[in-house]
């Protein structure tokens, strides 16, 4: 079963993501901060990380940088799932590595079908 990092500073965010994907079959690791997610990444590697944008300690985008710098998490496809939705955000947070960006409110059916879509192995 496929391992999804739920990464937002929001407690209500993070446990209506975690519903959804748990309802939708995946293991979900929640995480309030970037310093939490990188802590989890010693233990626990995920197969996915939802990363929000505006959080303490270190914003989404240098966090998603500092992943895809590490050649350990690089491959971690990261979709930003933000509040954050200005045409420049999305493209900020393209521009640093992710995969995908979701706008708040989340659309649980469309991002469990991207999520679906991305952790499929390759034919």
């Amino acid at each position: 079963m496929s391992l999804v990092a739920v990464v937002d500073d929001d407690r209500e965010v993070r446990e209506y993501l975690e519903a959804v994907l748990r309802k939708a079959g995946y293991d979900v690791a929640l995480a309030a901060n970037g310093l939490r997610l990188v802590s989890a990444l010693q233990v626990d590697r995920p197969d996915l990380i939802l990363l929000d944008v505006n959080m303490s300690w270190i914003d989404g985008f240098e966090l998603c940088r500092a992943l895809k710098k590490n050649p350990e998490w690089s491959k971690i496809p990261v979709v930003f799932v933000s509040g954050r939705s200005a045409p420049a955000d999305i493209e900020a947070g393209m521009a640093c590595g992710a995969v995908d960006f979701f706008c708040k409110p989340i659309d649980g059916r469309a991002l469990v079908s991207r999520v679906h879509q991305l952790l499929q192995p390759s034919s």
